[in-house]
């Protein structure tokens, strides 16, 4: 399989947030634009979280890693995805073991963790998942086996929505988005992590994320197990 690279397109400044972990941090070039208005707390966003080279690697790498169908709860979704770290069963609610975290994503790992004022070890799981055009991802809440979560962003363009949760008759006028550009990460925390659900529109064209997650320090704390995971 071969992946196409595609040209990010243009973020409006008024799209990036400050930056999470304004200390270690090495990549401030866009730590002091405005946070979008209506998004919620404990989101952050980075567009050119990497450079051209390593996601030319980083899609070179995924083209050779066993992507398999996703499945929730007995359906099979239309985006394929590898685990490293863990895996999730949702029908019994509970982690599964996974290939240990490859060498190819170390370096990603280590720069995510950095930007959230991690250890790298503390990204404990990483999921690699290929979107082909038209494919989206449902409302949905990460496990509550996982805490802080950091997304970013290969080959394609992704628009990614919130709502609250839980969601009281949502209407259209009630959903934030923004887009997501190839090479950039977005961080998902407090508020954002728990009070709200999240998706991803169908996207136009082939696109990739690799998805690191901290575990959560107390085990399904947060809610019903019955309100997470992705929908297919």
């Amino acid at each position: 399989m071969r992946a196409a690279i595609v040209t990010p397109a243009t973020v409006s400044p008024a799209r990036h947030n400050r930056r999470v972990n304004a200390a270690d941090d090495q990549l401030g070039l866009f730590a002091d634009a405005p946070a979008p208005r209506d998004l919620p707390a404990g989101w952050d966003y980075r567009p050119d979280f990497i450079d051209a080279d390593e996601e030319a690697a980083l899609l070179a790498f995924i083209a050779t890693l066993p992507l398999a169908d996703a499945r929730y709860k007995g359906y099979t979704a239309r985006r394929r995805v590898v685990h490293f770290g863990a895996a999730y069963d949702y029908d019994d609610h509970r982690l599964l073991p996974a290939p240990p975290l490859p060498a190819e994503l170390a370096a990603l790992r280590a720069k995510a963790a950095a930007w959230i004022g991690e250890t790298p070890e503390a990204l404990a799981n990483a999921l690699v998942a290929e979107y082909r055009a038209g494919v989206p991802l449902g409302w949905h809440r990460d496990v509550p086996d996982y805490e802080t979560v950091v997304g970013i962003s290969l080959a394609g363009t992704a628009r990614m929505r919130f709502r609250r949760y839980p969601p009281i008759a949502p209407k259209k006028v009630d959903v934030v988005s923004l887009e997501l550009a190839p090479r950039s990460a977005y961080v998902l925390r407090a508020e954002a992590r728990w009070g709200w659900q999240h998706s991803v529109a169908p996207t136009p064209a082939l696109r990739y994320s690799i998805t690191f997650r901290t575990r959560a320090a107390r085990r399904g704390a947060q809610a019903s197990r019955s309100s997470f995971g992705p929908r297919v």
